[in-house]
């Protein structure tokens, strides 16, 4: 048993329970205001995410068990199930923050589309894997994928969750990118992506939309509207200087700073533990994303290098995409930051991709110890950061 413990990347376990840890005890001090006004008990979102952080071990320590392999064999029920729910919560999803993005079941509430930013990544890794000997042709090997891709993409667009859409977004280039496509190619899906925009724009903007652009950019301009959430995320930022106010000491979380154990929790880290609990969040977030990029480097399976790198990429995108808003470097779209923010959903997908990540570096262990009996695939190097879907960087 120990022996077959020690081939799992022990950094990999420890960090996002840490993260996930620290980040329930944030949601507590962050909430337990917010928490009262709206008629609840102080600990009502602690306790709640407590339970999805107890479920969130199960599936991790059960992914980390079961042979990632086995998920190319689930692939078909996987997508399928999701876009069941992707259609479902158009028809029957629960209102909020003006998307139809959730599911209620009782006092459950879940949001299809965190599940699909997994389901994603395992469709594309296990297709893409094994297009790679003709990923040259671009009608055979890069295009037919894309075409649900795009489906799953316009049913979270539909409810309308934009932040969660380009998300996914991401995540797919990311994952197409490292595959092995030519340059050339990618350039055209640009090009197309560009098309679909610029059609798409006209219906996408809308005043609310337009006054996080400015409120981003200019939020001086708007103090009182578009800008406001941004101020008092500057607000926070400024006070807690390097060391911070103190846990639970935060003003901000008192009215002031809207979704404060959500959208903006780093704010209210920031304002507590100062730039010092920053930099450690950041770091250990870090820390997840090389990981898993260093595992990717490792694994000589095609489909479990891909798998790894669409986990990463997750990781890493939705951390940029929610500091990046909390800091004025980017509009604020709903973006939760991982393993800390408070959000069932979310957290529960999260916890999963570290188990099927630590599966993952399981078998790379395992195979770097029985060099004798690896197979690598036709078309894939050792090393896939390297050389994408076998073939150099440079060609």
């Amino acid at each position: 048993m120990m022996k077959k413990l020690k081939d799992y990347d022990f950094t990999l376990i420890i960090t996002p329970i840490l993260l996930t840890a620290f980040g329930t005890v944030m949601i507590y001090s962050a909430s337990m205001v917010s928490a009262v006004v709206e008629g609840f008990e102080s600990t009502h979102y602690l306790f709640k995410q407590l339970q999805w952080f107890m479920l969130g071990l199960v599936g991790f320590a059960f992914c980390a068990l079961f042979p990632y392999k086995y998920y190319q064999r689930l692939i078909k029920p996987i997508i399928l199930v999701i876009i069941v729910l992707l259609v479902g919560v158009l028809l029957f999803g629960e209102v909020r923050n003006n998307a139809k993005s959730w599911f209620q079941l009782g006092p459950i509430h879940l949001q299809p589309a965190e599940f699909a930013k997994l389901g994603l990544i395992m469709y594309l890794a296990s297709v893409y894997s094994k297009k790679q000997s003709y990923i040259d042709e671009f009608n055979k090997g890069v295009l037919p994928p894309l075409i649900l891709t795009g489906l799953m993409l316009g049913l979270i667009v539909l409810q309308p969750d934009i932040g969660t859409a380009f998300i996914i977004f991401l995540i797919a280039c990311t994952i197409i990118f490292s595959s092995g496509i030519r340059f050339k190619h990618l350039f055209i899906l640009v090009a197309i992506g560009l098309i679909v925009l610029a059609i798409a724009l006209p219906n996408m903007v809308t005043d609310t939309r337009i006054d996080r652009f400015t409120g981003a950019y200019e939020p001086f301009e708007a103090p009182e509207t578009g800008g406001y959430h941004l101020i008092q995320s500057y607000i926070a930022i400024g006070v807690g200087g390097l060391t911070g106010e103190g846990l639970g000491q935060s003003v901000q979380k008192l009215g002031y700073l809207m979704e404060a154990h959500t959208d903006f929790i780093m704010a209210i880290i920031s304002e507590e533990l100062g730039f010092v609990g920053v930099v450690i969040v950041i770091g250990m977030l870090a820390t997840i994303v090389l990981r898993g990029l260093f595992i990717a480097n490792k694994c000589k399976d095609s489909f479990g290098a891909l798998l790894a790198i669409g986990i990463s990429s997750m990781v890493g995108i939705q951390a940029f995409i929610n500091l990046g808003a909390i800091s004025g470097v980017l509009p604020i779209t709903g973006v939760t930051l991982p393993f800390i923010s408070y959000g069932g959903s979310s957290l529960l997908i999260l916890l999963i991709s570290m188990g099927i990540l630590n599966n993952i570096a399981k078998s790379v262990n395992e195979e770097r110890q029985q060099p004798e009996t690896v197979k690598e695939q036709p078309g894939l190097e050792k090393n896939v950061l390297n050389y994408r879907g076998g073939r150099p960087w440079s060609s």
